[in-house]
């Protein structure tokens, strides 16, 4: 792998929040969100194995069932690390939470770390293609997950998670159109380039924020 840093400034709360704003000038949908609800949270999460282990966990699962499945591991082992959870037995990862696939996943993760066959912290310096590329050798990291791992811990600022169906469903309701597959949407996304990572954050901000407020009987 080589080491060539992006161009691209990296997300921060400051720059959130200026480019929300551009966004919302620029697209009819996204100054909806930003006059409705204002600018979205960073949901920036700590580079690393555990927070890979950690989307892989969320994958095709409520984010509350994967957060209570990460929490009884945390307090199993302590610190989230590729040896902690490899001195546990497939019986007791089971007992966790972990399915046998992603028991599989999180070995394979492990193993991986540990015997230097995939470098997080080296691929914090990559582009985002080879980034992606690298994230994708591993079992179990397809686009979603990767995708992912780039917007929140990597703070790329140009990422659209690819098959996020609240991304999907937020643009349904904001714009009125059929709810779009992956391919199309991504499609729909190149609007919003070189700020895909903040339309994806103000697009789960309004599908979250709608979401309370139905439940809170004000819709």
């Amino acid at each position: 792998m080589g080491k060539r840093r992006e161009p691209e400034r990296l997300l921060d709360g400051r720059r959130l929040r200026e480019v929300c704003g551009e966004l919302a000038r620029r697209c009819p949908h996204m100054a909806v969100v930003h006059e409705r609800h204002g600018t979205p949270p960073l949901w920036d999460r700590e580079p690393g194995f555990a927070t890979l282990l950690q989307i892989i966990l969320e994958q095709q699962v409520s984010l509350a069932s994967a957060k209570a499945c990460f929490e009884k591991l945390r307090n199993r082992i302590d610190e989230v690390s590729p040896a902690g959870v490899l001195e546990l037995s497939d019986v007791e990862l089971k007992a966790i939470g972990f399915s046998r696939q992603k028991t599989a996943y999180a070995r394979h993760l492990s193993e991986a770390v540990l015997e230097g066959r995939i470098d997080l912290e080296a691929i914090a310096d990559l582009p985002y293609a080879e980034a992606k590329a690298e994230l994708q050798r591993l079992k179990g990291v397809g686009e979603w997950t990767s995708d992912i791992y780039l917007l929140m811990a990597l703070l790329r600022p140009d990422v659209m998670p690819k098959g996020d169906i609240a991304l999907h469903a937020a643009w349904h309701k904001l714009s009125g159109e059929p709810k779009p597959h992956s391919d199309e949407f991504l499609g729909i996304a190149e609007r919003w380039q070189p700020f895909r990572s903040v339309a994806a954050r103000m697009l789960w901000h309004f599908y979250l924020s709608e979401r309370s407020r139905k439940v809170s009987g004000l819709l």
